[in-house]
């Protein structure tokens, strides 16, 4: 496990972790009890933002719908939610956490964010992957930001990661850090000598929108399914500022963020700026959203 000594941050910002776990399906305790551990072992750390992985509380690979949605559960209400809520006002810090949701009769693959003062907001998995269309909908929020004492902060989830518009809305939203429950498996056609696409569409997201990505995977084998771990955590400028972690082994990783630094960086001369740069003239400034633009 990384550790993270606060008494050797030298700055104005936070400190980010992921943790990366091995969620067993269906076993909804045992796979909250064991990520209020990591939880509470990043904040001993000094971490003030905790990202935990897709679907966290139950696994990944459901056998059928009906399993999907007998471990789901209502957010922010369900008895998950509250857990994390009350880890967060406990401990001081924020949490984001992949969590199946229930809504009426509609599944989602969803993620909550909660901190010191309670609920936060929901996240929806807009693409969804392989099987997942079997079990859960399309997610019907958009892109939210939110604004929090650690910044501006938006969530993705795994395959979300590779649709650019997706990490596109949240820049020109305003947001500082994007926090992405994942549940990477491996890419068909993946040369075994070069880096995860994951990692290398994570790092091109970031760069390009000036922003932190933060990234928690799981690993393990579920059903047959393998994943590949690697969790990261990458700077504004595009480079990981921690990991890509191990591919087997469960493990916290820490990143302090100066959320100044990663604001300036996005002016990359005396001409150029990452977000200032769109070619408004061109095609539309907020993807046809209508959404109004906050970047900065």
């Amino acid at each position: 496990m990384l550790q993270y000594d606060p008494a050797e941050r030298e700055f104005e910002g936070s400190v980010i972790a992921c943790v990366q776990m091995e969620p067993q399906i269906g076993a909804k305790r045992d796979n909250v009890a064991r990520s209020i551990r990591h939880i509470e072992t990043a904040a001993k750390n000094g971490a003030s933002l905790v990202v935990l992985p897709e679907l966290s509380n139950t696994g990944y690979v459901f056998a059928d719908r009906d399993e999907a949605f007998s471990l789901a559960e209502a957010l922010p209400d369900g008895e998950t939610a509250q857990v994390f809520a009350e880890t967060a006002q406990r401990l001081g810090i924020h949490i984001v956490a992949g969590v199946a949701e229930r809504a009426g009769t509609r599944l989602y693959n969803s993620a909550l964010f909660t901190g010191p003062s309670g609920h936060i907001g929901i996240y929806r998995k807009l693409h969804l992957w392989n099987n997942e269309h079997l079990f859960f909908e399309p997610g019907n929020l958009g892109v939210p930001v939110f604004d929090t004492r650690l910044g501006r902060i938006a969530i993705a989830i795994c395959y979300d990661g590779w649709f650019p518009e997706t990490y596109r809305l949240a820049a020109v939203q305003g947001a500082d850090i994007v926090c992405v429950p994942t549940n990477w498996v491996p890419m068909p056609a993946q040369p075994g000598d070069r880096p995860a696409m994951a990692t290398t569409l994570t790092m091109a997201a970031a760069h390009s929108n000036g922003m932190v990505i933060a990234c928690a995977n799981r690993v393990g084998t579920e059903r047959g399914q393998p994943f590949i771990g690697q969790s990261l955590i990458v700077g504004g400028d595009g480079w990981p500022v921690a990991g890509p972690a191990s591919g087997d082994c469960e493990e916290v990783l820490y990143a302090a963020i100066d959320l100044k630094r990663t604001r300036s960086g996005r002016t990359l001369n005396a001409f150029n700026h990452v977000l200032r740069d769109r070619r408004a003239d061109a095609y539309h400034p907020m993807l046809g959203t209508g959404l109004p633009s906050s970047c900065s």
